[in-house]
């Protein structure tokens, strides 16, 4: 086969690798409630929002929103991921996310409610949710430590159903009052990523009650039962995308989402990671050109020469 051939079929073999990320490259972030990211992407509403424009002005990577996540936790969340830098997942990328605010957007939810939870996966993986309320006397203008979570999470939730591009599922919101944050980790099962997200949340009273059904009209103490495992989401609403809880986003709404590029964080830089390139192709490219190299068909440092031995005459290419 002509070496042009050889070359050009192997490059159209490359180009047609689709560029979407594989199943190691799973994305995904909250949006209901709607995560600091989700809500100041390029899909959320809040990007004009002070509290968004300060995050990226800080350095947050909005663009890449649902890939919060590091490599090789295994669960040791706690000893990872550093105090203070809880929704950056202490990535350098997107330190902006943890700024101490009161004013990031958040959904109001009704304390001691069932609740549907959406977690957008712009690509699926299978994997457990682990869900995590602040305290009582949290306090937002504060960077958000692990002292601030309780120490078990009230929901956990093992490969949802996916529907409608997001994983859905429902559970029981713990009694709380006030501003408050969701802290969600999405460990995979197929892979070695975590991800990590901060939903800002406000509870309102159930309606027609002065209290949460404490003593002397106080909120009633969060319960420190076990950890609820998360009943998933069926029929036409969850298929429609609806997630029927009534949860409504200060400002508007929350995001939904496209693939992107994959982010790393090296040396406080930010690198573009090619997704879905096939290695097979790349082995042959390789291969074929070394081949040629060794044959002499195509000399390194020099044009591609080609003799007419009967004109006595070449030409360059």
């Amino acid at each position: 086969m002509p070496v042009r051939r050889i070359l050009v079929a192997a490059l159209v073999a490359l180009a047609a690798v689709p560029l979407a990320g594989t199943p190691a490259r799973a994305h995904g972030a909250p949006t209901s409630p709607v995560s600091r990211a989700a809500a100041c992407g390029p899909e959320g509403d809040h990007g004009g929002d002070s509290a968004c424009q300060a995050a990226t002005t800080a350095g947050a990577a909005l663009r890449e929103w649902d890939n919060i996540r590091v490599f090789g936790v295994d669960g040791k969340d706690r000893e990872r991921i550093p105090d203070g830098e809880l929704c950056s997942g202490g990535l350098s990328a997107y330190r902006g996310l943890d700024l101490a605010r009161d004013d990031w957007p958040a959904t109001e939810l009704t304390a001691g409610a069932r609740f549907n939870f959406r977690y957008r996966a712009t690509i699926p993986h299978e994997g457990t949710f682990r869900l995590y309320l602040t305290r009582d006397g949290y306090d937002p203008s504060k960077r958000l430590r692990w002292a601030d979570l309780e120490r078990a999470p009230f929901v956990r939730v093992t490969d949802p159903p996916l529907r409608n591009g997001a994983y859905q599922f429902a559970a029981r919101l713990p009694a709380r009052t006030g501003r408050h944050l969701i802290y969600t980790v999405w460990q995979n099962s197929d892979s070695r990523d975590t991800y990590y997200s901060c939903s800002d949340v406000d509870f309102r009273e159930p309606a027609g009650k002065s209290s949460l059904g404490g003593p002397g009209g106080s909120p009633a103490p969060s319960p420190a039962g076990p950890v609820e495992e998360a009943t998933t989401l069926g029929g036409p609403a969850a298929a429609a995308g609806g997630d029927g809880s009534g949860a409504r986003t200060s400002s508007g709404s929350g995001a939904g989402g496209v693939p992107v590029a994959a982010v790393s964080d090296l040396d406080l830089m930010r690198w573009p990671l090619i997704g879905g390139v096939g290695a097979g192709t790349l082995l042959l490219v390789v291969v074929v050109a070394a081949r040629l190299r060794r044959a002499g068909s195509v000399p390194v440092g020099r044009p591609c020469e080609v003799r007419n031995h009967r004109a006595g005459r070449r030409r360059e290419w």
